[in-house]
């Protein structure tokens, strides 16, 4: 309301000033009407109220707009805290992050001054031509010529802006993901000396986004000069006429004066909306990118069943999975019946479906045939947070946020600080964060990246002690450890898996040594399972892979892709 009101009145302003001038010129600067020490004051007073006005317009403008960023920015990123998974294999890190933070924000102010710069020049518009409209009917008609020209100038170079626009934004995630895989692949990229190959591949995305940005450049450009040219036609016709109508209809200077006057304060707005359209395509097009992602991108189906805390009871039923139509099953018609309580490791060559059965559990991946139950119920019935509350996992690739300490141990649980302490003393982790200045407050960094392998590993395994859940799924929990350490570790979990459902998916042999049963996976189906006595008596893969040493395998041996 304020934005609307301050706008009308700035624009307002603007016929005074022809008006002033056509009184000063038919009075002849004589004190009639007008005292002549008015005008200074009455000017000056005109243009306070019209910066005024300016002024409190865009302050209003901006508040209006930055709340819509902020609401539009956490619908955005709320979305991709319940996106389904898939959207993270079709985008990039880069992409989504360019796209939550940046692209909203510059659209989103591009937008908001180009729309009040629109407003006040529409006003400003539509005021100066009622002005000129009462002055003189006819010649304003002339003027009322211009606008389908200058509209339709508008309408085609818009689009192809858009275009552009659209095609920018393509450029500008190609390229941002060539800086975010040279980031994370740094030590790869120098080790095989690949910093020249990688610089061209750069360049050439960037070359690409130069030329678009000049064909925006071009686009825009022309608006301006021929917005102008139209509106110096319209004006040469309206100061013909005029002369004309001077001379045979005996029209007062002043008039004249005026009607010209007003005419050329029309052609500042009518440049203004001219140049206006190159911002708008831009903001509309970087907004239109963050509302697809709330409304094209669909959330995870969730169930409706909540459960406190489960018993632990795991059923794969007849289980299929395919990551694609036309690929190989991940796994195939895998049926399990796993205990309360039961420890159960899982083995196999590399890509023999372990892992994809263990994300089958808290519905990372959904199977494409089949059910997968916990206690009874279908993981599809399960409510999804209830559902990944009864999960605790810890796999090969730990990820850890720029925070502290306690905080990536307690992640999403209730803060604990002795019970964190004794998470960490159980992981072999306690003597390290001791030593540290800052002990449990200390930031791990990005990705935790300042600690060792282990360090970061066991870091892992103390989150997932903390929290406590019925069922543990370790995927390589061990891999990053020296023995030492790893025999720690083993220690801590055999007394703190007691009474849980384990799942274990490891190459080592004395990381599977105290389960209750090993279930050996190839090709995505169960070969054999068994305790690691029955199985080293029947002389199968297992005897096999335990005989090569299970990290030395190679999918090779199989001939099966990567999980």
């Amino acid at each position: 309301m304020i934005a609307a009101l301050t706008t009308v009145i700035g624009a307002a302003t603007e016929p005074a000033i022809p008006y002033l001038l056509k009184r000063l010129v038919d009075d002849g600067f004589r004190d009639n009407g007008l005292a002549l020490w008015m005008v200074p004051a009455v000017l000056i007073s005109l243009f306070a109220v019209r910066g005024l006005s300016g002024f409190l317009a865009q302050i209003a403008l901006t508040r209006i707009a930055n709340n819509g960023i902020f609401l539009l920015r956490q619908g955005m990123f709320d979305r991709i805290q319940t996106a389904e998974l898939s959207l993270f294999s079709k985008q990039s890190t880069s992409t989504l992050a360019n796209t939550v933070v940046y692209e909203v924000q510059q659209g989103s102010n591009q937008l908001v001054y180009a729309l009040l710069g629109v407003t006040k020049d529409s006003l400003t518009l539509l005021a100066m031509l009622g002005y000129l409209f009462v002055q003189n009917w006819k010649l304003t008609l002339i003027v009322l010529i211009l606008f389908p020209a200058v509209a339709l100038v508008m309408k085609f170079l818009s689009r192809r802006l858009y275009k552009i626009t659209k095609a920018s934004q393509t450029a500008t995630d190609h390229l941002a993901y060539v800086v975010e895989e040279n980031v994370l692949a740094h030590k790869t990229i120098r080790l095989h000396g690949a910093q020249s190959a990688q610089s061209e591949r750069f360049q050439r995305f960037s070359q690409a986004l130069r030329q678009l940005a000049m064909k925006s450049t071009v686009a825009s450009a022309a608006m301006t000069p021929l917005t102008q040219m139209l509106s110096a036609v319209a004006l040469s016709a309206v100061v013909t006429i005029a002369l004309w109508q001077s001379s045979s209809t005996g029209t007062s200077i002043g008039s004249f004066v005026s009607f010209v006057t007003g005419m050329l304060m029309l052609l500042a707005p009518i440049k203004h909306l001219a140049e206006v359209a190159n911002p708008i395509t831009r903001g509309l097009a970087a907004i239109e990118r963050g509302l697809d992602l709330i409304n094209q991108i669909d959330s995870e189906p969730s169930g409706t069943v909540t459960v406190p805390r489960a018993k632990g009871h795991l059923v794969f039923a007849s289980v299929t999975l395919k990551y694609s139509v036309d690929a190989a099953p991940a796994l195939d018609r895998v049926t399990l019946d796993i205990a309360p309580g039961e420890i159960v490791a899982f083995v196999g060559p590399s890509g023999s479906g372990k892992t994809s059965l263990m994300n089958l559990l808290p519905r990372f991946v959904l199977p494409t045939e089949g059910q997968v139950m916990l206690d009874g119920i279908a993981t599809a019935d399960w409510q999804l947070a209830s559902l990944r509350q009864q999960f605790a996992m810890v796999s090969q690739d730990v990820v850890m946020l720029n925070d502290s300490i306690a905080v990536n141990v307690a992640l999403g649980q209730p803060m604990d600080r002795e019970r964190v302490a004794q998470c960490l003393q159980a992981a072999n982790l306690a003597d390290y964060v001791a030593s540290l200045p800052k002990g449990l407050d200390t930031w791990v960094g990005h990705n935790a990246t300042q600690l060792s392998g282990g360090q970061r590993q066991r870091l892992a395994i103390a989150r997932a002690l903390y929290k406590d859940a019925p069922i543990l799924i370790l995927d390589e929990a061990t891999s990053a450890l020296d023995n030492e350490s790893e025999r720690l570790v083993q220690e801590a979990l055999q007394h703190l898996m007691a009474g849980r459902t384990t799942l274990i998916v490891a190459h080592r042999i004395s990381t599977i040594e105290h389960a209750d049963r090993i279930v050996v996976m190839s090709s995505g189906q169960i070969a054999e399972q068994g305790s690691h006595a029955e199985l080293m008596i029947q002389k199968g893969l297992y005897s096999r892979l335990h005989r090569l040493g299970f990290g030395r395998q190679s999918a090779s041996d199989d001939g099966l892709a990567t999980n």
